[in-house]
């Protein structure tokens, strides 16, 4: 870091603008000489971090379009109850639409793109690659990456943009290299800290693992999205596997021992498996408003249906806060966790149902459930089912709440577990913080590396690799040599609700028609190659008239 701050501008941008300005050109305006320290400059730069924690980037409507668009869960609705305006049910079958609450994803990605830039004006010197705003450039490459990842062709923003002033949407290859030519340039310059001060923020790991998710999808970015399969060229195979060597060698990293746990409430810095996740504390952020929510939402879209008739959770206490129970597991998801002892099972209620004791364990405890909540009679346990007859497949629709049975449809997934301490505190928000590059994925993605060609490294094998990933949950090691599709299935079982299966059946050829019930409820989307791509957003084409909307929208 250099010894000295540049001024910092108080009065000419406000945060978070897209005003245009030359660093050359006098200004007036008050300015006062920033501290030079590490503390004031993380301060400074914090909230070009803050907006993957909003409600729709990592927030709810994030997990709608990411999460639901792939084969391991879709959102239902009771007889009407929780359609949402098929928010929901539109997200599990690709039916995207430009209003779908979670296509404005595009909005907040633009944004935090936006308010970044502007401190990278301040700070970055005239051509903006001071190292002080290395993190800075390395968060806007990773908002570069999600913008062209879920929308395909985007602007390439460098700087703030004049109100007012044009921009156009590059083709998606052109975004792919500029993102790997600015993550090779701020590597270097990056912290190699992976503590407390880094947790949640861009550090030389995050880049480096962020690169290796951009070479693994190298050919996806770089041809045809409508034409690509499990077969598609990728000449980035070998830099791929460079990186996740790079990543290995640190020592820094472990996939550890027990699987469940780095899922937890207290989870944080201290899970070694975390290249860079998103820091969920309401305590920090604050809770209770949509914008900077400080907490997760994630099990209350999981668990039993509650109203004033069902009054039960699956940690066999009754909770304070309503809690939806709306996302249900696919019958093919659910048949990927029968590996013996694999700890990762523990996440799938199906059939009876335990609860889960004070350390989020399955306790011997058979949930009973109440339904009439006046009266408290005990229906009998809880018991879910994993296959079921569907009031409506068309809508996704299992039946009206009011029959008990109805609510007990679908597998549920217990992977970020609430304490009741902090339902009764915090409302709907939860600690978990949430995962986006795991050792675990580096392992993985090296092992899919060398069964795509790769020239194998360090003496790995895609089979040791897999085995590596494997012992931390205690599931039988594979023997021989795994194919492409074994791995596709440990992908989803280590990594269900994390931000990749999307991301992964796309790669792989396999995004369409990929669950059973989501072919019966809408084949026609669900068949479109179209929709590997989201359409651009109502108040985007609205704002930038220039811009021309996806196929197939």
């Amino acid at each position: 870091m250099k010894s000295y701050i540049k001024p910092f501008l108080i009065a000419g941008i406000a945060a978070g603008c897209a005003a245009c300005t030359d660093l050359d050109t006098p200004m007036d305006g008050q300015y006062v000489t920033f501290p030079d320290n590490e503390i004031a400059v993380s301060g400074e730069f914090a909230d070009c971090y803050t907006y993957t924690r909003n409600e729709a980037w990592f927030g709810r409507n994030f997990w709608e379009a990411v999460f639901l668009s792939g084969d391991e869960a879709v959102g239902i609705c009771l007889a009407g109850v929780y359609d949402d305006n098929g928010r929901y049910r539109d997200g599990s079958v690709h039916n995207f639409r430009p209003d779908l609450q979670g296509v404005g994803l595009m909005g907040d990605m633009l944004s935090g793109i936006s308010y970044t830039n502007t401190r990278i004006l301040n700070y970055g010197g005239a051509d903006g690659k001071d190292p002080i705003v290395a993190p800075l450039r390395a968060i806007r490459a990773y908002y570069h990456f999600w913008n062209m990842e879920l929308f395909g062709d985007v602007p390439i923003l460098e700087r703030p943009v004049e109100e007012g002033t044009p921009v156009e949407r590059q083709p998606r290859a052109d975004v792919a290299r500029w993102i790997e030519q600015e993550l090779l340039e701020v590597i270097p310059d990056l912290s190699e800290a992976n503590d407390a001060s880094t947790y949640s923020k861009p550090n030389k790991w995050m880049a480096e693992a962020l690169l290796v998710k951009l070479y693994l999808n190298w050919g996806v970015y770089t041809n045809d999205i409508t034409t690509v399969n499990g077969n598609t060229p990728n000449p980035k195979l070998d830099d791929c596997v460079k990186w996740c060597d790079e990543l290995i060698n640190s020592g820094i990293f472990e996939v550890g021992d027990g699987y469940r746990k780095k899922f937890y409430p207290d989870n944080g810095v201290h899970i070694k498996d975390f290249i860079y996740a998103i820091d969920f504390d309401p305590q920090v952020y604050g809770a209770g408003t949509w914008k900077y929510a400080g907490g997760t939402e994630m099990n209350r879209w999981w668990d039993f249906r509650k109203t004033g008739l069902l009054d039960v959770c699956t940690w066999g206490w009754t909770p304070k806060n309503s809690l939806a129970g709306i996302y249900i597991l696919t019958p093919e998801a659910v048949d990927r966790f029968t590996l013996d002892g694999d700890e990762r099972n523990e996440m799938i209620a199906v059939g009876e149902v335990k609860s889960y004791n004070s350390d989020f364990s399955v306790s011997d405890h058979t949930i009973q459930a109440f339904y009439d909540a006046r009266h408290r009679n005990p229906y009998g346990p809880l018991y879910y089912k994993k296959d079921f007859e569907w009031a409506n497949i068309a809508l996704l629709d299992v039946g009206s709440e009011d029959d008990i049975e109805n609510c007990m449809k679908g597998a549920r997934l217990f992977k970020y577990p609430i304490r009741e301490s902090d339902d009764n505190i915090w409302s709907r928000f939860q600690f978990n913080d949430i995962p986006v590059f795991r050792y675990a994925d580096i392992l993985l993605t090296k092992a899919e590396c060398i069964l795509r060609g790769a020239t194998p490294t360090m003496g790995h094998t895609a089979a040791s690799l897999m085995n590596e990933v494997r012992d931390c949950a205690h599931a039988p090691h594979v023997t021989g040599t795994p194919t492409l599709d074994e791995l596709l299935d440990e992908r989803s079982r280590e990594f269900i609700m994390e931000p990749w299966r999307r991301n992964d059946l796309i790669r792989f050829g396999k995004f369409e028609n990929c669950a059973e019930w989501k072919v019966r409820s809408n084949p026609t989307t669900m068949a479109d190659v179209n929709k590997r791509l989201f359409p651009i957003p109502t108040g985007e084409i609205n704002t930038n008239t220039n811009w021309k909307q996806n196929p197939g929208y």
